[in-house]
């Protein structure tokens, strides 16, 4: 969920934390390798561990048919921001677009600003959301037998997410985003173990492994989880301003997104290979309960747990601000710098415990995490990943572009549309 790349990124945050792992290169000194790693971190995230159950809903070609489809997508409408924005600094020289926000105010004014940043901030809700049910299904397996649901584990949570959400400075909870992206590596190389156990043993049968499924609701439920795990849109602008040789971006975002879908399809196919119909929707609910099991999952829950903060703080920081411009709040203090004030801190505290607690209730309320995870990605990501960087690029370049330009953007515009509103209807009515 770009749902997502707030915790990514926040791998090397400083204490201001806008763009934590851009930060030390805003500048555009950055080198080809680090460029590599922040792409890396910025797309890959928990959402990865639900890929299997997606292969299981559609089957193991549909499977890795959309996976290629929704990385090759995600790479040409990454490319299309950037070239929106080097159209705009090529035509206004003092012109500085830091943020997907801006360039919607570019395209359509404040409208466009508003309705893209309107849709950033359900996405960071929704990844909020999908954190805390990832972290309530994962403690709900390994303490088995103590008599409580999925519901009393997201609770228990609350109090330790509002404490963490009052820190001043997120810099120092950085090492555990790094710590939950080891865990992630971890799950994903012990199911591989698994998987190879399996093939080698007798447990195996690939004739019971379904090719393409039956049920034509089951593809795009299971390409809404693939979308949802290759958001990461919200950070291409910033990606690209680091670059110190601006240039090879597009190369390079290639190179990455070429091992990302790689790496996608094939822990998606040896994870449903491994388990089958088992398969569950987060595959280390599918890991035998031993030790190193557990310590993953653990592992897993204490990294996003401390990193859940850094998920919610542009939640927080859009709150704030409209908070701290309102008129009767200014009257109140007789003070414009909301910030300053005693009361504006308390207003600070109040509203982040109110957001945790209302991102908990409805954790409580969702079915599962693949299910969560599907509709989310169906929704707002396809939308952010799709339908506005198509409708920027027609905006901008216009008459200007070639007939099969304008084609292909309008295909996808049309296509993100359709899947938005088929695979937003196969989530909730369910598969």
């Amino acid at each position: 969920m770009d749902y997502e790349q707030q915790r990514k990124a926040g791998s090397s945050s400083s204490s201001s934390c806008s763009v934590p792992l851009l930060e030390s290169s805003s500048k555009g000194t950055a080198s080809i390798a680090q460029t590599l790693g922040n792409i890396i971190v910025s797309v890959i995230g928990t959402g990865v561990l639900g890929l299997p159950f997606a292969f299981r809903i559609a089957g193991w070609l549909a499977g890795l048919f959309g996976v290629i489809i929704v990385g090759l997508c995600s790479y040409y409408c990454m490319l299309l921001l950037v070239q929106c924005r080097r159209k705009l600094s090529s035509e206004e020289e003092s012109i500085d677009l830091k943020s997907y926000g801006d360039l919607g105010y570019k395209c359509f004014g404040r409208t466009g600003r508003y309705a893209t940043e309107f849709l950033i901030l359900i996405a960071q809700c929704g990844g909020s959301v999908a954190y805390l049910v990832f972290i309530g299904q994962n403690l709900s397996s390994i303490f088995k037998g103590y008599g409580l649901n999925l519901a009393s584990y997201i609770f228990l949570l609350v109090p330790i997410e509002i404490g963490l959400s009052w820190i001043g400075s997120l810099s120092a909870l950085s090492p555990f985003s790094i710590f939950a992206d080891i865990c992630n590596l971890l799950a994903m190389a012990i199911v591989v173990k698994q998987d190879i156990q399996k093939v080698v043993g007798d447990e195996f049968s690939f004739r019971d492994r379904t090719a393409i499924t039956s049920n034509i609701g089951g593809l795009p439920f299971a390409g809404g989880m693939a979308v949802f795990c290759f958001e990461g849109f919200g950070m291409t602008l910033a990606l690209e301003a680091s670059m110190k040789d601006k240039s090879s971006f597009p190369k390079l975002l290639a190179t990455a997104f070429t091992g990302i879908t790689l790496l996608y399809a094939s822990f998606g196919f040896f994870g449903y290979m491994a388990y089958g119909d088992q398969t569950k929707d987060i595959i280390t609910l599918n890991l035998p309960q031993n030790w190193t099991s557990i310590a993953v999952q653990v592992g897993l829950c204490l990294g996003i747990i401390f990193t859940f903060p850094i998920m919610v703080h542009p939640i927080n920081e859009i709150v704030e601000r409209n908070l701290g411009k309102g008129k009767w709040f200014r009257k109140l203090h007789h003070n414009s710098e909301y910030s300053t004030t005693r009361i504006g801190k308390y207003a600070m505290y109040l509203t982040r415990a109110i957001l945790v607690v209302v991102l908990a209730v409805l954790a409580s309320c969702v079915p599962g995490f693949g299910v969560f995870v599907s509709l989310v990605g169906s929704t707002v990501c396809a939308l952010i990943s799709f339908v506005l960087p198509a409708t920027f690029h027609l905006v901008l370049f216009g008459s200007s572009l070639h007939f099969w330009q304008r084609a292909l953007d309008i295909c996808i515009l049309s296509c993100g549309l359709l899947f938005a509103a088929y695979g937003t209807y196969n989530s909730v009515v369910g598969v």
